[in-house]
């Protein structure tokens, strides 16, 4: 039996590398990093490089667990929040580039966000999520 079959086996009924796992390693080599810069400052380099070693273990423990289900539900977990960011990152970009053209709002008791054309002087606004309605300058 050759290296790669003997790793195959070794592995079978192990959860493996995901995406979490892919983020936990490269949150370990940013902790690297950083406790590489703060060398001039030896217990903030200490506590990267403890946090580095956590994140590592974590990550190699989860690579090994057998416990797949508990490890798919951490993955779909991140998931979430990985498309949460990434949903908030493009509405923080789509603000941006219509910033000349729009103004936005939040509503005051849902906190929902209104986008209302610019120059438009002072507007009555009737929020879509709660119905309420409040008055502001455009």
């Amino acid at each position: 039996m050759n290296f790669r079959q003997k790793i195959a086996q070794f592995m079978y009924g192990r959860n493996g590398y995901d995406a979490y796992s892919q983020f936990l390693l490269l949150a370990a080599i940013v902790l690297v990093v950083l406790s590489m810069l703060f060398t001039w400052l030896p217990p903030l380099a200490v506590l990267f490089q403890l946090g580095e070693y956590a994140v590592l273990i974590y990550c190699i423990w989860r690579v090994l667990s057998r416990n797949v289900y508990k490890r798919q539900q951490e993955n779909a977990r991140y998931y979430e929040k990985r498309q949460a960011f990434f949903r908030w990152c493009r509405g923080v970009r789509d603000r941006w580039q219509q910033r000349k053209e729009y103004r936005f709002f939040r509503c005051p008791s849902c906190h929902a966000l209104l986008r209302v054309p610019r120059g438009k002087g002072r507007l009555q606004l009737t929020c879509r999520k709660c119905g309420n309605r409040f008055e502001r300058k455009t």
